[in-house]
């Protein structure tokens, strides 16, 4: 077994390339053939067709949840792919997207590629340029010899179109678990802003203690109650379904209080008619100090990114609550009405309020670092207080896990019993952590 990731740098002698096809992606919703490969998207091409917004073509196309799922006695995996990044002019750097390695169920090794294509975003002058880049390579090695299931999770937060992928055995699609599959619809938060990984977002961290296999559609920026958004829920099978609302509508100043229930009312009469009996859960908005009582646009706060530090502030008025615009207090009331009414008759609709997961206690101790996304230890918080809320006894979604599960991520959802690599797992060339 390799013990320094950062010297694996030899190919595989004898690669076995194998066609990266719809039975090997899990969490995808489409994929689309490009010149280079394979680019899976997170809404379906109808859905993408009926809006022009480039924030929604940019984050339905990171493939937050996605992850190629494949049987194999291999020791060595190489994945080719070409990332698409961000970099914001004014603002430190990002680093590059993480891909997490599970072997059984076991968070094994993590990985970055370098290179590809960087996308520069000047949000004073409200321009943005995308120059060509290179194709990259995630290797990983030292995997155990023998047979086992092996998933790549997809970075959550960089476009990844899929290149090639190669091992030093055969690889066949994995059979399915019998997990129940949980479709999530949410923001940025939902789809993982500032978490550590793709299997660290809070979704992804709910779904591994709960036992069952997500499907996230989280979009940052999006959840906005669009129509073709709630056809995609509609069209996507799922055994449960959550939805959690309304942040991005006070981010965006979308629409006022008299738009705001008939959207939620329309978008919740579409779900149903695709899963009318599946157990549906309705989330507020968590704890966000700026916007609780004061209305949106969330507008980035030029003090900050003048020091070098990405951060957003609140830029409506509270007065303006009185002529219909949305803060959070305002959302979460209206969002607890519509389910109790609507629950009168849908007996399978259920509520949960997102201060439950993250609220004032929560902030003052792990605070908002840019006012608006939580960091990698509230994810974890969120998670594993959704997975005890909504699939504990007497939650919406009891006893919908299978059962004897427990955490497919290991001790703690990071790296296994220990704090390092499980025994026999692999590293990742120049992107071990």
């Amino acid at each position: 077994m390799n013990t320094d990731p950062r010297r694996i740098t030899t190919p595989i002698t004898t690669p076995v390339t194998t066609p990266i096809t719809a039975d090997l992606l899990r969490g995808a919703l489409d994929l689309e053939h490009t010149e280079h490969g394979i680019l899976p998207h997170r809404l379906p091409a109808r859905a993408r067709a009926q809006c022009a917004d480039p924030q929604l073509a940019m984050v339905e196309s990171q493939p937050s949840g996605v992850r190629l799922v494949f049987r194999t006695r291999a020791t060595a995996v190489e994945l080719d792919t070409l990332p698409t990044k961000r970099r914001y002019v004014g603002a430190p750097a990002r680093p590059d997207g993480v891909y997490d390695l599970l072997v059984d169920g076991t968070l094994t090794g993590q990985g970055s590629v370098p290179g590809g294509r960087v996308q520069v975003v000047d949000m004073s002058a409200g321009t943005s340029e995308l120059p060509p880049g290179p194709v990259g390579t995630l290797r990983f090695t030292g995997l155990p010899e023998r047979e086992k299931v092996v998933e790549i999770w997809l970075p959550h937060n960089e476009t990844t179109e899929l290149v090639a992928l190669r091992t030093d055995a055969p690889l066949a699609a994995a059979p399915g678990h019998g997990r129940k599959v949980w479709l999530h619809h949410g923001s940025s938060i939902s789809q993982g802003s500032d978490a550590a990984s793709p299997t660290a977002i809070w979704p992804a961290r709910a779904a591994a203690l709960a036992g069952v296999e997500l499907v996230n559609l989280g979009l940052g920026g999006s959840a906005l109650l669009d129509p073709f958004t709630a056809r995609a829920v509609r069209d996507t099978p799922a055994d449960l379904i959550s939805l959690k609302l309304g942040i991005n509508v006070v981010n965006a100043d979308l629409m006022r209080l008299r738009a705001f229930g008939p959207a939620v009312h329309g978008f919740l009469d579409t779900v149903r008619e695709g899963h009318p009996t599946t157990p549906l859960l309705v989330v507020s908005p968590i704890l966000c100090p700026m916007h609780e009582d004061t209305p949106g646009p969330t507008a980035m706060d030029l003090g900050a990114l003048g020091a070098g530090r990405l951060a957003f502030t609140a830029a409506g008025d509270p007065a303006e609550r009185a002529g219909g615009k949305l803060t959070l207090n305002v959302i979460r009331d209206e969002l607890s009405r519509i389910v109790a009414q609507r629950a009168a008759e849908d007996p399978h609709l259920h509520h949960l309020d997102g201060r439950a997961l993250y609220g004032e206690a929560d902030a003052a101790e792990l605070p908002l670092p840019d006012g608006l996304h939580p960091d990698a230890a509230t994810h974890r918080r969120i998670g594993e207080r959704f997975a005890g809320l909504a699939f504990a006894d007497g939650g919406a979604f009891a006893m919908s896990g299978a059962s004897g599960e427990g955490d497919a991520f290991g001790e703690g959802g990071t790296f296994a019993e220990g704090g390092g690599f499980a025994e026999g797992g692999g590293f990742a060339e120049g992107g071990g952590r």
